[in-house]
């Protein structure tokens, strides 16, 4: 027996956390359950009804909407943060935010154990309990999904239903349809079910933030987006004037406008961090507009050395980001050098929706560092065109050395001796 433990349990309502809330009650802890609002369709009051009903102690709603987005994604917005080329890290951004609060409700609640409901082969494990550990080393962290007493019980969905139907909990997931989806203000991503074989297209019932490209108007949506240093400070609708300042509400009126017109939809096959290769299915309407905004804003106001080094980072922040890594010392080294590379990024980029594509129809700058007259093919002016001759001739040297010294050593006359 626990002889009633406390421990703050990350919950969802939906059918993982619920089954485990149960499963610890029945094991005699003392189940404090911890919510985090970051933009989720989720009725909350129900879900806090659900939890006291398996015998949760208390139950705690946060609103962590403004957080998540000013201190995760806009941070990620800066660095043009993106997995594998495709993945705009949705999932990812939020558990940081999501295990920086429970833990700080461990604190509050005196409790020295936390547990969350991330199975034992995926991602969100290793993030929630880097972040725990990172956050707080003296903490214990229980993982249903790793325990063995849990896992000879339950091995697989199918059980986690036959538990749910013995103990009379309510779960929207079945049999017939066990998709895992996971939602917040800035993207929802699903899994499972079909969605593992990689060969077979998502069913359209599958997607929820994303109107299916021909059902999308054939009008275009025309946006403008401003940016303070890389961030977003005001949307504008250049169609009815609607302007929105506030964080949360920009996101979600980008989402609005994704969504009617088919933006932001990614199925693809990703490495996650333990090994194992997974299909993921994403709807990202709102971020995708503004990492397409703000990547052509840097165009004209960014540097381009600094712009060229700072896009040498974007793998390794988004493996960061991805693996788990937020409240690392290699993060905070990242996190300082992209803020210091958007210091000028200022100005606003015009863009126009159209099923499923976002075009950018024009970019201001009040630090541009583009200038027409230098760069017009029309215009002379700017420099002396003969000075890039001696900028060829300089810049030559080092590829004629090359050649020079190859032909003299003929260091490749091995392979020949090989090749008889």
């Amino acid at each position: 027996m626990n002889d009633n433990q406390k421990i703050i349990l990350a919950y969802s309502g939906g059918l993982d956390t619920s089954i485990i809330l149960k499963w610890l009650v029945n094991k005699n802890y003392d189940v404090v359950c911890f919510i985090g609002d970051i933009g989720q369709s989720d009725n909350f009051e129900i879900a806090r009804d659900k939890a006291k009903a398996l015998g949760a102690s208390k139950v705690y709603i946060e609103d962590l909407k403004n957080i998540f987005i000013t201190d995760y994604v806009f941070p990620a917005l800066q660095g043009n943060a993106l997995y594998e080329g495709r993945y705009l890290l949705g999932t990812a951004l939020a558990r940081p935010a999501l295990a920086k609060a429970q833990i700080e409700l461990a604190h509050k609640e005196n409790a020295t154990i936390v547990s969350h409901g991330s199975t034992a082969k995926g991602n969100d494990q290793v993030r929630f309990e880097l972040a725990y550990h990172a956050l707080d080393p003296e903490i214990k962290v229980l993982s249903p999904w790793r325990n063995k007493e849990f896992i000879d019980q339950f091995k697989g969905r199918n059980d986690l239903l036959d538990y749910a139907n013995e103990w009379d909990i309510p779960v929207s997931a079945s049999k017939d349809k066990p998709y895992s989806e996971d939602e917040n203000l800035m993207h929802i991503s699903h899994e499972a079910g079909i969605l593992e074989d990689p060969s077979k297209r998502p069913d359209s019932s599958v997607f929820s933030l994303t109107k299916h490209i021909p059902d999308a108007p054939d009008k275009e949506t025309k946006l403008e987006i401003v940016f303070k240093n890389g961030i977003p400070s005001l949307v504008r609708n250049l169609d009815d004037n609607t302007e929105l300042t506030n964080p949360v509400d920009m996101m979600n009126y980008l989402n609005e406008m994704g969504k009617i017109n088919g933006i932001g939809r990614v199925d693809m096959v990703e490495n996650r961090f333990i090994g194992i290769k997974s299909r993921g299915v994403y709807e990202t309407p709102g971020a995708t507009i503004l990492w397409e905004a703000h990547r052509d804003l840097e165009g004209i106001a960014m540097d381009k050395e600094v712009m060229h080094i700072r896009d040498l980072l974007i793998p390794k922040y988004s493996e960061l980001i991805y693996n788990g890594f937020w409240f690392s010392p290699e993060m905070d080294f990242l996190l300082t050098s992209i803020r210091k590379s958007q210091e000028a990024v200022d100005g606003s980029v015009r863009v126009a929706l159209l099923k499923g594509n976002v075009i950018m129809i024009g970019r201001e700058s009040p630090t541009s560092l583009y200038d027409q007259d230098i760069s017009s093919m029309d215009i002379e002016g700017g420099f002396e065109s003969f000075d890039s001759e001696g900028f060829i001739n300089i810049n030559a040297i080092r590829l004629m050395a090359h050649k020079v010294v190859l032909q003299r050593k003929n260091p490749y006359k091995w392979r020949k001796k090989e090749d008889k």
